[in-house]
This record gives structure tokens, sequence and C-alpha cells, in this order.
């Protein structure tokens, strides 16, 4: 059964949270890309700190339609790739105590240390359901810096219900991308000894 996860969340509950574990996320979630933490990391903007405290940051360039009515409304809100993030994560982290980083694909050991250290998790989200993600997005309550950056690397503050996602690296130090890697790496080394006795 998954765990609900209730935006902002506190740091206790976060480090409640291991590997493996399948979550809804319901809240308000920041989407930031590659301009978005660059501006962070260089600028460290005091109107950001505020908004990003105890919520998440999703590493998506949404799809946004602007309706009649002057509204935005999200078509695709599919993941994407972190690690094009993984020189700015952990002092956003740090500068802006986010609860967490959702996106695919999993980050480094810088970012795997911050999360330890200010008590954070990352959240992998399916990759190539952008359009039923979207559905989760029940309201766009305001966007950011949409003039300079433009829609995909704008942040957009997005009202959430029962976001699906699953904690693939923890506050413990934890990562299944590491294990998933070095399970790989065992595998491979197998099969090539496996030739070489062969030959």
């Amino acid at each position: 059964m998954a765990i609900e996860v209730r935006l902002p969340a506190d740091e206790n509950f976060i480090r409640s949270l291991k590997v493996g574990d399948e979550v809804i996320i319901t809240g308000t979630m920041v989407t930031a890309r590659d301009a978005a933490h660059k501006f962070m990391v260089e600028k460290r903007p005091e109107f950001l700190k505020d908004i990003l405290r105890g919520t998440v940051i999703y590493h998506c360039g949404p799809i946004v339609k602007k309706e009649e009515t002057g509204e935005y409304r999200i078509i695709a809100a599919g993941p994407t790739t972190s690690s094009r993030e993984e020189p700015y994560e952990a002092t956003v982290i740090e500068e802006y105590r986010i609860a967490g980083v959702i996106g695919k694909g999993g980050m480094g050991e810088k970012t795997s240390e911050a999360l330890k250290k200010f008590g954070a998790v990352y959240f992998h989200a399916v990759g190539g359901a952008g359009a039923l993600l979207a559905k989760c997005v029940k309201k766009v309550k305001d966007v950011l810096m949409l003039q300079e950056f433009g829609s995909p690397e704008a942040f957009w503050i997005l009202e959430v219900e029962n976001f699906p996602a699953v904690v693939t690296m923890d506050s413990h130090g934890e990562s299944l991308h590491r294990r998933v890697l070095r399970e790989s790496e065992n595998r491979l080394k197998e099969i090539l000894e496996s030739f070489e006795v062969r030959g």
C-alpha cells in the first residue's frame, strides 16, 4: 500500500521514508530544470525560500496551455533526467531546505550526501507517462520567471493530488540506482569471466 506524503512535509517524516517505498504525493510541488537550478545556486533568491521549504522540486518541463480565462492548465508533466542537475542539487537542498526531489534516473553521490545531511529524499516518477501525471495536477497556483526562462524552464508551482512515485534514494544513504548499477556491473563481470573460462 502506498504511503501518503503531504507537502509541505517535516524532516522527521521524510527521514522515515526508505528506498523502495511507494508513495502518493499531495500538496504543493515546484518544477525546476537547468535554468532554474543555475539561478537558485548563483542568485540565491530570498523569495523562493518560503515557497520551497518543506516541499519538493520536480525535474519537469511541463507542456502548458493558457485557457481563455487566463488560467494555466498542465497538459503533460513527465519527469526529465535528473543527472543534469547533479552539479546544483546539493546546494539547492541545503539552501532551500526542500523535502525532496522528483525526477527520473536518480542522482549522484554529492546529492546523496545532501539528502542524508539535511533529511530529504529522491522520488522516481514514471517516464513516458506525462499525460497521466498531468491528471494529478489539480491547479497551477503560480508561475515564476516565465518571461526570463520560457515555459519549460520556469518555476511552475503546482497543487497535486495522489501523484505516484517511488523512493529510490533516501536520507540514510541508500540508493536503488547505485544498487542496480553495482548488481549490473557484478553480473557483467560474471558473464565476461564465463567467456574467459570457455576460451
